[in-house]
């Protein structure tokens, strides 16, 4: 099946670190697959050393017609069954099939992390979501139930590694370590982890991401008296690693769809407390495979932390628990047959021929 895969993105983040998963393990399961995306170093160096074809247009505002025009040809050249759209920019600028293209008809298939008005999605034919809840979200909106398929991420970190070596990372080999997978952003909630350390003497926290509130988030730990516990590690691409060397993975988000983050500390068999945002609440299952707090809530944080740290039995119990919750549900070889399945099943409901 050929399979062309658009997204715009941001320099970093979680949609954008799937869509480079997704891409690499559908050409790794046989598809072709082509790429659209802005200039990014890193990703299009992971992509293109891949073997996959990857074309850079630069994704701007109202007045950018040429990428519009640019994946046009794109289309034309490739003719793929299924052109995959991620967040709203890509969909925006991926034109619908008409029969006066002269290539054979395509199917737009918008993937949605988020709460997304439909009117970002006047060119997609059918959509994927990652969360129920969004799902559901859709099908208010007036999209119909068949159109729309939830399909859960899936958590790829890198070949199991070794973790990384403490001292690299000037921390104490014998010091309890917080991790955390994340942008540097408001609804990131690094903050409150921040604001946590003074009630956590000893403990370590390491963040790997980068983003706006760098500058900020750094201020704070010197403000709290806890900077010389703080690593900012920068963005990073040695997931499994991080996590195989931290005690607890930690996602305080304020606001997060779904996240992935939850799902590697699952995969690499890590204890994880998360935030009762919409994505945790609606997978994590509390004191059985996770640990959840109230949102902004910096006391239920620490507790949450120091439970962990001085239960070690129930922190194995814990990630042992989510380690089979991801074999079940969060696998690369679940999604990617989930995806192929909702593909072929679409082309077929249109009387399209797909490769089987």
């Amino acid at each position: 099946m050929k399979i062309l895969q658009v997204m715009a993105g941001a320099q970093h983040g979680g949609a954008e670190t799937a869509f480079v998963d997704m891409c690499l393990a559908l050409h790794d399961a046989g598809e072709q697959i082509e790429i659209v995306t802005r200039p990014n170093p890193l990703r299009v160096m992971q992509l293109s050393k891949a073997g996959l074809k990857v074309h850079e247009l630069p994704f701007g505002g109202v007045l950018d017609v040429y990428t519009t025009l640019r994946v046009k040809k794109i289309i034309r050249d490739f003719q793929p069954h299924i052109v995959q759209t991620w967040m709203s920019r890509a969909a925006q600028k991926t034109p619908k099939w008409k029969a006066d293209t002269g290539i054979p008809r395509y199917l737009v298939v918008s993937r949605l992390g988020g709460y997304y008005k439909l009117k970002h999605f006047h060119h997609t034919d059918f959509f994927t979501t990652i969360t129920p809840d969004i799902r559901v979200f859709l099908i208010r909106q007036g999209v119909k139930e068949e159109n729309v398929r939830h399909i859960n991420n899936f958590a790829e970190t890198e070949k199991p590694a070794r973790p990384v070596r403490r001292a690299a990372l000037d921390t104490p080999e014998n010091a309890p370590v917080l991790l955390a997978l994340s942008r540097l952003h408001q609804s990131k909630a690094i903050d409150v982890v921040i604001d946590a350390l003074p009630d956590l003497p000893g403990v370590y926290f390491w963040v790997a991401g980068e983003g706006p509130l760098r500058n900020d988030l750094e201020s704070r730990a010197r403000d709290n008296g806890v900077a010389d516990r703080v690593r900012f590690l920068g963005w990073r691409d040695d997931r499994a690693a991080l996590l195989q060397a931290a005690d607890i993975c930690v996602f305080p988000s304020r606001y997060e769809p779904f996240g992935t983050v939850f799902v590697q500390a699952w995969a690499q068999k890590r204890p994880f407390i998360a935030s009762a945002a919409d994505g945790p609440r609606q997978y994590v299952r509390d004191g059985e495979d996770g640990l959840l707090f109230p949102v902004d809530d910096t006391g239920a944080f620490a507790a949450a932390a120091r439970r962990l740290l001085t239960d070690l039995v129930l922190a194995e119990r814990l990630a042992e628990k989510g380690y089979l919750r991801y074999l079940d549900e969060f696998t690369k070889e679940n999604t990617v047959s989930a995806y192929l399945d909702f593909y072929h099943n679409i082309l077929s409901r249109e009387n399209l021929v797909s490769v089987a």
